[in-house]
């Protein structure tokens, strides 16, 4: 499945599993230990935290219960809803997830060989350019009794709070994930390329051709086995999580709707899983849509229409402003285009 993978920060999942079922002993993470540096960049902003493994939390743990769901997540008190709208979306293609869940069977919950639990899991990300394997103990942030972070609408069920874990320890900490683009986040799960469209500049609500041929896209994307996320934009602080007269939310990502937003909406369909709503009426409501394609460079297949390259470089700090290359993000107009550029032709 994997050309190369790369185990993150040299931890080696199956050495580490087979120490721990040998001495037998519960995995702990000396490089994202249970502490409030892996939580916060500097201060504890919830209070009282304890950090618990699943079997503290329930008595039958599993890393899924009735299979895996895209309706199966809530954000918790992180502002990571980016993070939780690219798990859904990722848990809608079976193949994508098994490769940030690798191995899932035989990582699950063993009712029948308690003893070979090592309370260790790893997930996979696409990190700069390369395949990397990222190795976490299972003991989650939780506050009276509960997980704080993202979970499962089953208590039973911790896939989605361990992904997020991985995912935090790669960025640091828990709250490097407060605030983020989707778009990212897709990427990281997919090894894929994120395409931004801005549906009001494209006025794909007003213009039918438009619209059309962005269904066009948006249904190449999909029949292709990619990825689509959407949001409506939040303009001021005010307008986050703001809901619309038609139900909808901004500054929310959307992935799709599950049955109980449904019935907020007052919209009664068959419980199939599914929402469906006019693509016009799509392209009025929403402002932003994702779409991350995956690329197929195999020459054997008759979808090859892409070319990959890789240019590969750092953001490197240094005292003289010609030579500095760290000019941070897009709000930093006077220092942004000292970044590294590629050029493209």
């Amino acid at each position: 499945m994997f050309s190369s993978v790369k185990p993150y920060e040299g931890q080696q999942f199956e050495a580490l599993r087979k120490r721990c079922q040998q001495s037998r002993t519960l995995f702990e993470d000396p490089l994202f230990p249970p502490v409030d540096e892996s939580l916060f960049y500097q201060t504890n902003q919830i209070g009282k935290v304890t950090w618990k493994r699943p079997k503290e939390l329930c008595s039958d743990p599993h890393l899924f219960v009735n299979g895996i769901s895209a309706h199966d997540l809530h954000q918790g008190r992180l502002g990571n809803c980016w993070f939780v709208a690219a798990c859904s979306s990722l848990a809608s293609r079976e193949a994508l997830w098994q490769k940030v869940i690798p191995d899932w069977k035989d990582q699950e919950w063993d009712s029948n060989h308690p003893d070979s639990y090592a309370g260790i899991f790893h997930f996979r990300f696409w990190l700069f350019g390369e395949w990397v394997d990222v190795v976490i103990d299972d003991r989650l942030p939780t506050a009276n009794g509960n997980l704080i972070y993202c979970h499962s609408n089953d208590s039973n069920e911790f896939w989605s709070a361990l992904v997020e874990k991985a995912y935090a320890k790669i960025h640091g900490c828990y709250e490097a994930l407060d605030g983020g683009n989707t778009a990212d986040a897709l990427v990281d799960f997919t090894g894929g390329v994120s395409e931004p469209v801005d549906l009001l500049e494209g006025r794909f609500g007003q213009e039918e051709e438009a619209r059309n041929q962005l269904f066009d896209r948006v249904l190449k994307v999909h029949n292709r086995g990619g990825l689509i996320s959407c949001s409506i934009r939040a303009t001021t602080q005010a307008d986050i999580e703001a809901r619309l007269d038609c139900g909808l939310v901004k500054g929310h990502e959307w992935q799709k709707v599950s049955k109980g937003e449904r019935e907020k909406l007052g919209v009664t369909v068959q419980d199939d899983g599914e929402f469906w709503m006019m693509f016009e009426d799509f392209s009025k409501h929403f402002t932003d849509l994702i779409l991350c394609r995956l690329i197929n460079t195999s020459y054997l297949s008759i979808h090859k229409t892409w070319e990959e390259a890789v240019m590969m470089g750092s953001w490197s700090r240094h005292d003289d402003p010609l030579r500095n290359r760290s000019g941070g993000c897009i709000n930093n107009k006077t220092t942004y285009l000292q970044n590294p550029q590629v050029c493209s032709t």
